[in-house]
C-alpha cells in the first residue's frame, strides 16, 4: 500500500434475479452449460476492505451467522486470487461485509460479495487491475462472480460466467419473497440431473421474446417469457415454495418464479404501488419470512467510499 492509498475502500455491488435460466445436460466435469439472461436489481451488500495485519473477514446484517468468515468465502479467495497476480504474498486486509441480500436465497448474495472484495482490495493496494483481468479473477472464483461486477442485464452462457451484456429499454419492479431456510445450489442441480436423468435435455439457447421484452422495457411480455429450468429441482427439494408462488400470483403479480437455485421466489408488479401490494400479501399469508422490493436494472459494483 502507498502512502496515497486509502486507508478503506467499500464497494456496493447489487443482487441479481435470472430472468431466463436455462440448463442443459450435466457436462464431464460436473457443471452444466447455460442460458443465463442476468438482471441486477437494487438490493445491494457493501463490502469494505481495510488493511489489518491478517486476511479476516466479518460480517453484519439479516442471516450474518449463516456466512463463512473463514478462507472458503468468496471474499476471502478473492483477496488471495488478487494478491497472488500481483506479488503481494500473504493479503494483509480485514474485509467487513453488511449484508443485504438474502442468504443462500438464490440472488447471488456469495457472488456479490465475491466480486465486491475484489473491486474493493484493487482500489485499496492500487494494483491497477484491468477490467479484464477482474472479469477474469471473478470468473475464477465462480459462475455468478462475473455479473456480480458489471450489473445491469446480460446473457450468460458456458456456465454462466461468459457474459454478453443486454440492452435494457426501462425500469422493472419486483418483490422478492425470502424464504425460511435456505438452498443449496449444487443440490438443486444434482435434484435436476435426476428429474432429466433418462431424457433428451435441449441445448439451452437465450430466448428471443425474452430479449425482445427487456429491450422493449415492457413488463407485461416479459412476464410471459420469465422462466426457469431449475424451479422443479427446487420445488422438489422446498416443496412449500408452491405456496408463496401462489401467493404471491394471487396478489396481482404479472408472474412469479424461483430465483435461481432458490429458494427466494420472484414477483413481477406492474409498477411500484403493485409491487407494495403484492409484498404485503406475501407477508400477510405466512408463506415466507419477509418480502422485499427492488428495482431493475441496477449497476454493477461500484467503489462508494471513499
Amino acid at each position: 500500500m502507498t502512502p496515497s492509498s486509502p486507508r478503506a475502500v467499500t464497494v456496493r455491488v447489487p443482487a441479481k434475479v435470472n430472468v431466463q435460466l436455462a440448463v442443459g445436460a450435466a457436462r464431464a466435469d460436473g457443471f452444466h452449460d447455460l442460458a443465463n439472461v442476468f438482471l441486477a436489481v437494487g438490493l445491494y451488500d457493501e463490502v469494505t476492505a481495510a488493511p489489518a495485519d491478517t486476511l479476516t473477514i466479518t460480517c453484519e446484517g439479516p442471516d450474518a451467522g449463516q456466512v463463512p468468515l473463514d478462507r472458503t468465502n468468496l471474499a476471502a479467495r478473492a483477496a488471495e486470487l488478487l494478491a497472488a497476480r500481483h506479488g503481494i504474498g500473504e493479503p494483509a486486509v480485514h474485509i467487513h461485509i453488511a449484508k443485504d441480500i438474502p442468504v443462500a436465497g438464490g440472488m447471488a448474495g456469495g457472488s456479490a460479495d465475491g466480486a465486491g472484495a475484489l473491486l474493493a482490495c484493487d482500489a485499496l493496494w492500487g494494483t491497477g487491475a484491468s477490467r479484464e483481468e477482474l472479469l477474469e479473477i471473478c470468473a475464477e472464483l465462480g459462475s455468478d462472480v462475473p455479473f456480480s461486477l458489471v450489473g445491469g442485464a446480460a446473457l450468460g452462457t458456458g456456465r454462466g460466467e461468459k457474459l454478453t451484456p443486454l440492452p435494457v429499454g426501462g425500469g422493472f419492479h419486483w418483490v422478492f419473497a425470502v424464504a425460511d431456510g435456505g438452498l443449496s445450489t449444487p443440490a438443486v442441480y444434482r435434484e435436476f440431473d435426476r428429474l432429466t436423468e433418462g431424457t433428451d435435455v435441449p441445448v439451452p439457447v437465450a430466448s428471443p421474446a425474452l430479449l425482445d421484452a427487456l429491450r422493449a422495457g415492457d413488463a407485461a411480455v416479459l412476464a410471459k417469457a420469465l422462466s426457469n429450468d431449475l424451479q422443479p429441482a427446487a420445488l422438489s427439494l422446498f416443496p412449500s415454495l408452491a405456496a408463496t408462488l401462489e401467493a404471491g400470483t394471487k396478489a396481482g403479480a404479472l408472474a412469479a418464479l424461483v430465483s435461481g437455485s432458490g429458494p427466494t421466489t420472484a414477483f413481477l408488479a406492474t409498477d411500484a404501488d403493485a409491487a407494495a401490494a403484492v409484498a404485503d400479501a406475501l407477508v400477510a399469508s405466512g408463506t415466507c419470512r419477509t418480502a422485499r422490493i427492488a428495482d431493475s436494472p441496477a449497476p454493477g459494483a461500484t467503489v462508494i467510499r471513499p
